[in-house]
């Protein structure tokens, strides 16, 4: 049961980029183009999944169990460190740059468009990078 809630949220997740536009690079470069021509729709879309996701959150939190029953952790604030500015800003700018961030990638690579797999395969990279530099601290 537990892969079929998996699959049919990871269907969802997809159709939901593919439908508001996030999937494709340049909606996500129109609209972090601020100085020039500037496309204000994928605000709403990350309005909407505020609205949504906030209240979602709030009952994961008091759970402490998801939908199928499974026992659920939710990271703890923290504050602001060192790690997370850099992340933040290698993933800003690799969004920037490429008009796309990991999951509308993915999405995105399922067209079979080589500009995504060539995105895709640098993430799969770095993600192997970074969990072997995080291995040797």
């Amino acid at each position: 049961m537990r892969i079929v809630i998996a699959l049919i949220a990871g269907f969802m997740f997809g159709a939901g980029l593919i439908v508001s536009g996030m999937s494709d690079p340049a909606n996500v470069i129109g609209f972090l183009d601020v100085a020039g021509a500037w496309n204000p729709s994928l605000a709403f879309v990350m309005g909407g999944a505020i609205l949504v996701a906030a209240p979602a959150f709030a009952l994961a939190r008091r759970r402490g169990r998801d939908l199928g029953g499974e026992p659920i952790e939710l990271p703890p604030t923290r504050g602001i460190t060192a790690r997370l500015v850099t992340g933040s800003a290698l993933f800003g700018v690799g969004w920037g740059l490429a008009g796309l961030c990991p999951g509308p990638a993915l999405v995105f690579a399922a067209t079979g468009t080589p500009y995504a797999l060539v995105f895709v395969a640098a993430l799969a990279v770095g993600l192997i990078l970074a969990a072997r530099i995080g291995a040797q601290r």
